[in-house]
């Protein structure tokens, strides 16, 4: 069957929650999906103007949590409701406190972030490059010191199904498994 001028869909769109704070130091959280690594320290996100985007103009930084299993509740709410009308974090009930490394909110309920300074930030383009200066992981989702996927459980979000779906199942090993065709 051929779709003809719908929508693509490209698979997987990781959920992730970015977190600012505003001039007065209000934190804030957005669910975005269309983003991706950039470079081994830097992150790139699509994003049309928000108030996450307007925090992050005056602030030069954001935090980029990843939704999880765990958090797909929050992590929608965080996409279906605007900051400018309420605090979406008080109303959340979630708990933050200040990266150490950036001016933006860690929210605790999330156990894998990142803390980012914007790197470069184009409204018309509608582009973000964020460049990660730290990474808090909790323990929960360490196995030998490295993040595990299967612990952490990340969602995605299925854009022909206006779906979550979660990722982890190992499937095959990078750089070693089509070694068997050479």
């Amino acid at each position: 069957m051929e779709f003809e001028g719908k929508k693509a869909v490209v698979t997987p769109e990781a959920v992730f929650i970015i977190g600012t704070y505003d001039e007065n130091g209000v934190p804030n959280a957005m669910n975005a999906a269309w983003g991706t690594q950039k470079d081994p320290d830097e992150v790139i996100i699509v994003l049309s103007k928000h108030k996450t985007t307007e925090n992050f103009e005056k602030t030069g930084a954001f935090t980029l949590a990843f939704g999880t299993a765990d958090t797909v509740t929050i992590s929608d709410f965080f996409g279906v409701t605007t900051g400018n009308k309420i605090n979406k974090i008080e109303k959340a009930g979630v708990h933050v406190h200040k990266s150490a490394h950036v001016n933006a909110p860690i929210i605790e309920e999330y156990p894998l972030t990142l803390e980012c300074t914007v790197k470069k930030w184009d409204p018309e383009a509608e582009l973000l490059i964020g460049k990660v200066v730290a990474m808090q992981a909790d323990e929960s989702i360490l196995t030998d010191g490295k993040v595990d996927l299967g612990k952490l459980r990340p969602i995605s979000f299925d854009p022909s199904m206006n779906l979550y779906r979660v990722l982890g199942e190992p499937v095959g090993r990078a750089f070693h498994d089509g070694l068997a065709l050479r």
